[in-house]
């Protein structure tokens, strides 16, 4: 029998066998639940024989205990799907492939371009009455970009791209058959994924290998085919993570490489699966030589290669993993691949072929049923999207996608109903059409899914967005200038008899006021600030401590987060925090404002041990910490839940949270701002609950960046409602509202062409004057930043409504590292500075506005809230 090392093409040929000794050694290893390295992984790569059994062995205990964890001791999953080509045409040329075709040969054969409605309809039909669940859509990287017949027909049926057309036909499938879409449009940027998501419960992408030779060197598998760079792939595997897409990924082995790249593929898997957890099932797929292929004469991966294959990924992803091998490319060796560690078969189809390899006929699912059975499993049918994520629920599930979902599961395992045929459901009840220039109330989600560009692009991101001015300029689109001035003349007295009764039209109108509106818009709102809490400008002497950057959230609009291997990464130990503090309170500081990156070592009692450091090191001051994505993140780390992690939290010190993290409270914006950062249903819970334990927060907004006014509006009507339910509680609630100006020049998103370059002034005094008229009366205390906005801007904003300038801070690294130019802290005298500015007269106050006793003011006074020498330099 031929053997993969000797064929000359092959780079497993060129690396030395391993001595009896290291495979014994990794055997024992693996055998002993001790996790591999890359090097013994290498090793076990090449078990054959009896070591390949003992090998197997190990892996399956890995994997029946995973199965036990999960509830489904035993048994062994699949998909009844179809398989619906979409497109055969792509713009990457594997040497291995014939999937892909070209446009004229498609011509020659009577098809189109593309699958036509009709055509993916009647497949998922004839599936539907077979009992099919899953609809897998695979098709070619992005066809259009290589083959200008792909786009001609792409625009003659009204699409932009091969992307807006997967998206209609998934809803189509959704809607007329009840079949769940599983889309393989390859490569996806990160706004593909935000686009796609609504419209599929899992979508999937192999890896196949991180071996970049054979993608950068002539000759490889992959070159010329610019989809196939393994850095771009990975990415897309992190973008999947970050967005909260249940994702199917895997390797392809025995295409030329070696068995150390072999291993740092499932290493690469491993680090994105715990990184990102998006990672729903891994293929471990055979190479099967194809004619008329450039690699028709490379042999196949034999199938004991595979066997290794598939127990080493066992070994390395553990016993949660979800491991498949495609039962159609096995030569019928199921229980060999059982036995290896497997726990699913992947998708089976009873209707179509297996378009990949169609050579490979699938099996008949009553005889995998046997097959399995004999090897002592029962085969039981899933969903696309695994029970695991579909229990996570929201955000890994788009609400949109419920209930066709719950329409298959069962309810107890998650599994597929039995017997169950799909129907087609509504996938979103039809929205109520606005006009945006009469109500400003368009949605955003509904102009990226619908309207915009998919593809990452600077010059397009106005179509995917929106661009900015035009949409100011259609929020009011053209009226007559006694129209406009008519309606915001009627906005401004309602504003001025009473600020409650504005209307969402009242409101986005004075949101979009300029010029004299503007100004009598701020008149107005300076009238009700000082009716409610006076002229003092009040001020806090604080020190904001960060006690790391170390950040792996991938937010979009920070500049702050580094890596654990960047020049500038930090993080303090306990002993520096508390060092920091005590200097702070020695100057008169009041308060500590501490807030850092979500590291990922960070154990969820970290902050419980920050806030008790402080307390310990000087018991007089106030903990005001954590945001409530670092309060999501305690409480997932501990398994507490957030209720419990805050009660925790409080009797370790903690005083108050800021409440930072909210950006824009509203969820479609966040999905492009943050990458699915804590959605706002959470953060609304998190400050919620925190207000109930008697906990009081900040409430802040961050904009100038990819919002708009309507989410403005939104955002404040959402913090007015939960201020006024809090109230009719019995409990505080906010202390304060704090106007963010994004801060752009240093950001990614920014960077990347697709934010905005920070708000305007006109943009600012509208701000901070409709937070004036909009929080009234739930929210007394409207604070401005001069570290964003700086002296001359923050004076501004006390004659627009604010009564607040924040703190001395003494250290901030945020607003700098996005490249903020107004320094980093401010003396008592310079805050005092600013309130004379705008002919105010200042004082200090607590965290919750209460009066500080007379020593701190002391203390303050003679220090001047200087730090009494330059900050020492951050240690990491």
């Amino acid at each position: 029998m031929t053997t993969r090392a000797q064929d000359p093409r092959d780079a497993t040929a060129a690396t030395e066998a391993p001595t009896a000794n290291a495979m014994r050694r990794a055997l024992r290893r693996a055998r002993d639940g001790v996790a591999l390295d890359a090097a013994e992984a290498a090793v076990l790569l090449r078990a054959r024989g009896a070591d390949l059994e003992d090998l197997a062995a190990s892996a399956a205990r890995v994997r029946d205990a995973g199965l036990e964890a999960a509830g489904r001791p035993g048994v062994i999953t699949y998909s009844r799907k179809v398989f619906i080509p979409l497109t055969r045409l792509c713009r990457d040329k594997c040497h291995y492939c014939t999937f892909v075709t070209v446009p004229g040969k498609l011509r020659r054969e009577g098809h189109g371009m593309f699958l036509s409605p009709d055509e993916v309809l009647d497949i998922a039909r004839r599936g539907a009455e077979l009992g099919c669940k899953e609809a897998l859509f695979t098709l070619g990287d992005r066809p259009e970009d290589r083959w200008p017949e792909a786009r001609e027909w792409l625009e003659s049926h009204g699409y932009d791209d091969t992307l807006s057309y997967v998206r209609a036909m998934a809803v189509r499938v959704l809607e007329e058959t009840g079949l769940l879409p599983h889309l393989n449009p390859g490569v996806m940027s990160w706004t593909d994924l935000q686009r796609l998501k609504p419209v599929a419960p899992s979508m999937g992408m192999m890896l196949e290998t991180t071996a970049t030779r054979l993608w950068s060197e002539p000759g490889g598998p992959h070159h010329g085919s610019p989809d196939k760079e393994p850095a771009v792939r990975l990415r897309v595997l992190e973008d999947a993570g970050r967005s909260n897409v249940p994702f199917t990924t895997g390797v392809l082995i025995g295409i030329g490489e070696s068995y150390e790249e072999r291993a740092e593929s499932l290493f690469a898997l491993r680090r994105t699966a715990r990184a990102y957890h998006g990672i729903q099932e891994v293929i471990v797929q055979n190479f099967r030589a194809k004619p008329d292929t450039a690699m028709r004469g490379m042999p196949d991966a034999e199938l004991e290669e595979l066997a290794a294959a598939v127990a080493v990924t066992r070994h390395i992803l553990g016993p949660s993993a979800r491991v498949q091998a495609p039962p159609n490319l096995v030569d019928s060796e199921y229980a060999l691949l059982i036995r290896a560690g497997i726990d699913d078969w992947g998708g089976v189809s009873p209707l179509t072929p297996d378009h990949v390899n169609p050579e490979r006929p699938w099996p008949h699912i009553d005889e995998l049923a046997e097959r399995t059975a004999a090897a002592g499993f029962r085969l039981r049918e899933r969903l696309t999207i695994y029970p695991e994520f579909l229990r996570r629920g929201e955000p890994w599930l788009d609400p949109r996608l419920l209930p066709h979902v719950t329409a298959l599961a069962d309810p107890e395992t998650g599994l597929a109903r039995e017997g169950v045929k799909p129907s087609g459901l509504p996938w979103q009840e039809a929205d109520e059409e606005f006009s945006l220039g009469a109500s400003g109330r368009t949605d955003l989600h509904r102009t990226i899914d619908t309207e915009g560009r998919t593809a990452d692009r600077r010059d397009d991101f106005d179509e995917v967005y929106g661009d900015w001015e035009a949409l100011r300029e259609a929020a009011a689109p053209g009226l007559a200038p006694e129209r406009a001035d008519g309606d915001v003349r009627a906005a401004l007295a309602r504003a001025a008899d009473d600020p409650a009764k504005l209307t969402d039209d009242q409101a986005l109108a004075l949101l979009h006021a300029d010029g004299p509106a503007l100004d009598a818009l701020c008149r107005i709102a300076d009238d009700l600030r000082r009716s409610v809490v006076g002229d003092d400008v009040t001020y806090i002497v604080t020190r904001n401590i960060n006690f790391t950057n170390v950040c792996y959230t991938g937010c979009r609009f920070c500049a702050f987060a580094q890596r654990r291997t960047d020049a500038d990464a930090y993080t303090l130990s306990l002993g520096q925090v508390a060092d920091r503090a005590e200097q702070a309170w020695e100057i008169g500081a009041t308060e500590v404002c501490m807030q850092g990156g979500i590291h990922p070592d960070l154990p969820g009692t970290a902050y419980f041990d920050i806030a008790r450091a402080v307390k310990e090191r000087v018991p007089g001051m106030h903990v005001h910490a954590f945001s409530p994505m670092e309060v999501v993140n305690g409480a997932s780390r501990t398994g507490l839940s957030i209720r419990d992690w805050l009660t925790a939290a409080k009797e370790a010190g903690l005083d108050s949270i800021p409440g930072t993290a909210a950006e824009i409270l509203d969820d479609e914006v966040r999905w492009i701002l943050t990458k699915g950062k804590l959605p706002t249903a959470t953060w609304v819970e998190v400050v919620s609950t925190a207000h109930e334990l008697g906990i009081r927060s900040s409430s802040t907004m961050m904009y100038g960046h990819v919002d708009q006014p309507r989410h403005w509006l939104g955002h404040f009507r959402l913090l007015a409602g939960m201020q006024r339910s809090a109230l009719e509680k019995g409990v505080e609630g906010f202390t304060e509202f704090v106007t963010l100006p994004f801060i752009h020049t240093n950001a990614p998103v920014y960077l990347a062409g697709i934010a905005r370059p920070g708000p305007t002034t006109r943009d600012n005094r509208a701000v901070t004057a409709m937070a004036r008229l909009l929080l009234h009366p739930y929210i007394p205390n409207i604070q401005t930043s001069w570290v964003k906005l700086g002296t001359e801007g923050a004076a501004e904003m006390l004659r627009s409504g604010a009564n607040d300038l924040g703190g001395t801070l003494m250290e901030e690294t945020i607003s700098r590292m996005a490249g903020s130019s107004y320094g980093s802290y401010r003396s008592v005298r310079d805050l005092v500075a600013i309130a004379d500015a705008a002919g105010r007269p200042a004082r200090p106050r607590t965290t919750t506005y209460g009066e500080v006793p007379r020593e701190r003011q002391e203390a303050a006074r003679a220090s001047d809230g200087h730090l009494p020498e330059l900050l020492p330099v951050l240690e990491s």
